[in-house]
């Protein structure tokens, strides 16, 4: 299975049956703005995931079946992967959309910031520091895992001290946003795995394979994927987001005062 047909089958596909579905859902319901805030991910997507999937390939960490691919690269990576970037962020994108129509009427009306937030960001970066130091002076084997945390953990940081309980009093709509995409994609993850689409270095990665196929650090890159489109999303575009902002603004100008 070439790149390409992965794509075609199993993200342009799904997508296409996502927008056919939206005519049969509540147009209504839907947060403004929604596609400006999908390509605004898909921006970010582009920016932040390119020096570290340059680096990957650059390392070694997984590499590519050059009969199925095009040849075309830029850095080290070829414009499939690039294109996976935009469509992932898109199916995501389209993904929360069908779970916030099932999921939509959580209170607008938070209270201001509390401890939780902060709590959550510390134990992130307690996560975070762990996987700094394994990254850079723990066994080989666990450099996938490590540069994925090491990556992922600084990008939902602010999301998390913005608004951790804002997510938690969503967490219907995050949990169906991400599990069954995450699921999904670590899923046909594994069919392009077994096609040998590309492959994951063994003596960088933990070894523990689910389903016999899938590498663990896989599952986690897609699950992590996921959940920062989901957070980005619903942190954007919930009602709750606009009062929490205009509380943080009043604050900021109380303290240049």
């Amino acid at each position: 299975m070439t790149y390409f047909e992965f794509l075609i089958k199993y993200l342009i596909v799904p997508i296409l049956l996502l927008l056919m579905a939206s005519r049969w859902l509540t147009i209504n319901s839907f947060p403004q703005y929604f596609w400006r805030a999908v390509w605004i991910h898909v921006l970010l997507a582009l920016v932040y995931t390119t020096p570290w999937d340059n680096y990957l390939v650059a390392t070694g960490v997984w590499y590519y079946n050059p009969a199925l691919v095009t040849g075309i690269t830029i850095g080290y990576v070829p414009i499939e992967e690039y294109t996976f970037f935009i469509l992932e962020t898109i199916f995501a994108g389209l993904w929360w959309r069908l779970a916030f129509v099932r999921f939509s009427d959580a209170s607008a009306q938070p209270a201001p910031v509390s401890n939780f937030n902060p709590l959550c960001a510390a134990l992130l970066m307690a996560v975070w520091s762990i996987s700094a130091w394994q990254l850079f002076r723990g066994p080989q084997s666990l450099t996938y895992i490590s540069i994925i945390l090491f990556w992922a953990l600084p990008a939902i940081l602010p999301q998390i001290l913005f608004g951790a309980d804002i997510l938690w009093r969503r967490r219907k709509l995050i949990t169906l946003a991400i599990l069954p995409l995450g699921l999904y994609l670590s899923f046909v993850d594994s069919l392009a795995i077994y096609s040998s689409t590309w492959t994951i270095a063994s003596s960088q990665s933990t070894g523990i394979l689910l389903g016999g196929i899938l590498p663990l650090e896989e599952a986690l890159f897609f699950f992590v994927t996921v959940t920062l489109v989901t957070f980005g999303l619903t942190l954007l575009l919930v009602p709750e987001s606009a009062t929490r902002f205009e509380q943080l603004k009043v604050k900021v100008w109380r303290l240049r005062l």
